[in-house]
């Protein structure tokens, strides 16, 4: 599994951002109200983050040594994917939140602090879980083991296959 990159995060977050300002424009010419998310959405962002580091700590620990337990690499991989699909959904979220923003921002009359709280929070804590989503897909960075790597069996650790 590859981790996750910069390109797919910006990509998701310019897809987002298109898409909150293209539905407050068409609602606008609608006749309807700008979108607002809902004031548990940046909240729900927050705890989806803390969950995948929570989930993603007891497979660190046991791959550094500091835990009894043996590592089960297919819960390393499911909980590295939720990581790298909480991350990708974050940017795309707190892209959406930005492009809300940017629409408010380019009417001619601009609203309070008060009314845009929600989409400001949502875009930041969009933020929050993208650092959280990468800091939980390196937690569950599985080490592999430079020695075994190298040998072959029956070369005794020379690298050099014999009567081959």
């Amino acid at each position: 599994m590859k981790r996750t990159g910069p390109g797919i995060l910006l990509l998701a977050a310019v897809i987002g951002a298109g898409a909150g300002f293209l539905i407050d424009q068409f609602l606008t010419a609608g006749g309807r109200s700008t979108f607002t998310p809902v004031v548990t959405l940046p909240i729900l962002l927050v705890l989806l983050g803390l969950i995948d580091i929570a989930l993603a700590i007891p497979i660190a620990r046991a791959t550094r040594g500091h835990s009894a337990a043996p590592v089960n690499p297919f819960r390393a991989v499911r909980i590295a994917m939720l990581a790298k699909a909480s991350s990708i959904v974050g940017a795309a979220v707190g892209g959406l939140g930005l492009g809300l923003l940017l629409f408010l921002l380019t009417r001619p009359v601009i609203p309070s602090v008060g009314s845009m709280a929600t989409i400001i929070a949502t875009a930041g804590c969009g933020a929050v879980l993208v650092a959280a989503g990468l800091v939980a897909e390196h937690l569950c960075t599985i080490r592999k083991k430079d020695d075994d790597d190298d040998e072959h069996p029956g070369d005794g650790g020379t690298g050099v296959t014999h009567g081959h």
